[in-house]
């Protein structure tokens, strides 16, 4: 499944630069302008909205399902062990679970929640690009913005990576 989560990703990438970003991407007089090279008027839009709404609104619904499915198994697997103990589910397991849903549920915010903030500037940059506004990727603003994407992705993995830290800790006090 893991291998196939990676063809699929990567296989979906490729498509999706190959058909939106290179034929609407030129580089004229030193200067690169995605996303804008287009026929008309309503194509740019329709192009702009789509990877808005693709690239921005799609991942946090795709993250609150992955969550949501983790959730579920969490909380059957509580029901499941609950039902196997002789005398029903012990208050310090309840507990347990209990805390386990809570930091599921609080990481799920907290990802989800950073997402939105971190790429909402270069994803309404792109959309500015793509309503004519007389925007390319040579300004310094594009540059922040993306710095901001960037600071996502490596502290998205600090974030996870602490909470793991934690919980194993937690088991040995």
């Amino acid at each position: 499944m893991t291998y196939a989560a990676i063809a699929c990703t990567w296989i979906a990438g490729l498509i999706h630069e190959m058909v939106t970003v290179f034929p609407t991407s030129a580089v004229i007089g030193g200067v690169c302008y995605g996303y804008v090279m287009l026929k008309n008027t309503a194509s740019r839009l329709v192009l702009g909205f789509y990877v808005f709404l693709f690239t921005y609104l799609l991942v946090p619904v795709i993250f609150v399902f992955c969550y949501g499915k983790i959730l579920m198994v969490i909380r059957r697997q509580a029901r499941v062990m609950a039902s196997h103990s002789a005398g029903g589910p012990s208050n310090a397991q309840a507990q347990v679970n209990h805390q386990i849903q809570s930091n599921l549920i609080k990481t799920m915010i907290l990802v989800c929640g950073f997402y939105a903030v971190a790429w909402l500037p270069e994803k309404f940059f792109v959309l500015l690009m793509a309503l004519d506004i007389n925007l390319n990727f040579m300004y310094d603003a594009y540059y922040v913005t993306m710095f901001l994407c960037f600071l996502y992705m490596c502290t998205n993995l600090v974030i996870i990576t602490i909470e793991h830290c934690l919980k194993i800790v937690g088991r040995f006090s």
